[in-house]
């Protein structure tokens, strides 16, 4: 994780920078997972936190080698986006920096089909399957989010993000196709 590039949204009247960053995060999932890559991590150095504030920000930072941040690079996957993004160059990590793990975080956030599996699952109604997920759905979620679509499986989801605690030293393991680790750490600049 020597090297990193930013990926900044333009403002754009016509959509909302959450729109935006979702088609940005979900072409680049579909990047990842085309290059079978898990060596590239992903953090969002403006998220911000909170019940109302919660937004993964305007700029996406991707992590890894020079070499394979290049290759991603050379792949088509920003067409479409070229107009909405400023894109900056590839650049060595400063010299002393912290390290943080960015992970996805799952919620039970309630959804019917989730209710539906659960139902199936313990056989019960769906009706009190609801039931017994509805306080766990009901507590405020205050991480920044994402909404994409699954590679694999199609699925549109809200992917919750959280970065981790600072960590004086880099930890190493492998990141998933989208950019996201439990152990893992990136540069946090």
């Amino acid at each position: 994780m020597d090297y990193y590039l930013d990926i900044r949204l333009r403002p754009d009247p016509d959509f909302q920078p959450a729109m935006l960053m979702g088609a940005l995060y979900s072409k680049l999932h579909r990047a990842l997972f085309d290059l079978e890559s898990d060596d590239l991590g992903v953090s969002f150095p403006d998220h911000k936190i909170g019940v109302r504030a919660r937004t993964p920000g305007d700029r996406l930072r991707l992590h890894g080698r020079q070499d394979r941040l290049e290759q991603l690079m050379s792949m088509s996957w920003l067409t479409g986006m070229r107009d909405h993004i400023t894109l900056d160059s590839i650049q060595p990590v400063p010299a002393e920096v912290v390290h943080r793990v960015v992970r996805r975080r799952q919620y039970n956030t309630g959804g019917p089909s989730r209710a539906r599996r659960y139902a199936k699952r313990h056989n019960v109604s769906f009706e009190e399957a609801q039931q017994l997920m509805a306080t766990p759905a009901s507590r405020q979620i205050a991480l920044p989010f994402v909404r994409v679509s699954s590679r694999s499986s199609g699925q549109r989801f809200a992917l919750f993000i959280e970065h981790g605690h600072k960590q004086p030293k880099p930890a190493g393991g492998r990141f998933n196709c989208y950019g996201l680790s439990t152990e893992a750490t990136v540069p946090w600049f």
